[in-house]
């Protein structure tokens, strides 16, 4: 009995269609439910019914599901087990670029200044492909955005506030005052990273009379920073990415209210069953390093504007 067909039964079971199923195993729908089938064929019965464009699963199913969740954590197990000595020695992380680049810069010295011995290994991918990884067991925790699935434990490490930047020789970083409105006659630069704060940044233009224009839409920190600096437009920003570019006054810091509750926040993710070595350790440190990030002023050297909410 092939594990992978069981593997894609039971993730067809848990979100109720073939498309998230086969987004959370990172294949093509018609590659999951070819495995469901096979798996069909080698059990002899129907797996699951359709209705509307939910999939049910059946009684005989039901019956069958307790057991290739077993399969699947036996196997899981194993494989843990063969590499009991390689996981005192080292440690495989999973993380998005956004952490790889600002936060594990903190997080990996000072683990290795506790744990000189153990090797490190990082892995960086967008945090659906972290969270999958870390189910299987093929790295033993992440650094994403969230995860919610019920078979990880969940910790945040951060959550780094979103602010309006924009480089020095802008216009608003010399006003006296700026109106939300201004807004209308800028080019924004945006980052999209795929979370609900950045549509909610979005939403923040609905109310303008007139929209402002998103000419660049970017999924790389670091262009979005360089054309900001470069004079190209002002753009939204998670604090953790601009903390030099700050310090050397490369850019300017508008404050807007009507970002106070906004962050992008990081979530440290295992899978639940089983904790691995140095789990506490690295949470620990993740905490105190997203704490840290959060008490830097860097940018107090640096002139900010705050942006009413409204005209007074």
């Amino acid at each position: 009995m092939n594990i992978e067909n069981i593997e894609a039964f039971v993730l067809v079971n848990h979100f109720g269609s073939i498309n998230k199923a086969s987004r959370a195993l990172f294949l093509s729908q018609p590659s999951v439910t070819a495995r469901i089938q096979s798996l069909e064929r080698e059990l002899d019965t129907q797996l699951f019914e359709r209705a509307g464009r939910q999939l049910i699963i059946t009684e005989k199913a039901k019956e069958f599901l307790p057991y290739a969740e077993q399969i699947i954590e036996f196997y899981k197990t194993g494989k843990k087990q063969l590499k009991t000595h390689e996981l005192s020695e080292q440690i495989t992380i999973g993380c998005t670029q956004l952490i790889s680049n600002y936060l594990l810069t903190r997080i990996i010295p000072a683990f290795s200044r506790r744990y000189p011995q153990v090797q490190v290994k990082v892995i960086t991918g967008s945090s659906e492909a972290i969270q999958h990884k870390v189910l299987n067991q093929e790295i033993d925790l992440g650094f994403v955005k969230k995860g919610d699935h019920h078979l990880l434990t969940s910790e945040i490490v951060l959550e780094s506030p979103i602010n309006l930047f924009v480089e020095p020789n802008h216009p608003f970083a010399d006003a006296s005052l700026i109106d939300i409105n201004d807004l209308e006659k800028e080019t924004i630069i945006f980052f999209e990273c795929g979370s609900l704060d950045w549509s909610m940044v979005r939403n923040l233009f609905q109310n303008l009379s007139l929209q402002p224009t998103i000419q660049y839409e970017v999924d790389n920190m670091e262009l979005a920073k360089g054309l900001i600096m470069s004079g190209n437009g002002i753009g939204f920003l998670p604090e953790i990415s601009v903390r030099k570019e700050l310090q050397c006054q490369k850019l300017v810091h508008i404050h807007l209210d009507v970002l106070s509750n906004l962050s992008l926040k990081t979530n440290m993710i295992s899978y639940t069953n089983e904790k691995p070595a140095y789990y506490n350790a690295l949470l620990e440190i993740a905490q105190e390093e997203g704490k840290t990030y959060n008490l830097l002023e860097p940018e107090a050297s640096v002139q900010q504007r705050r942006v009413p909410d409204f005209e007074d």
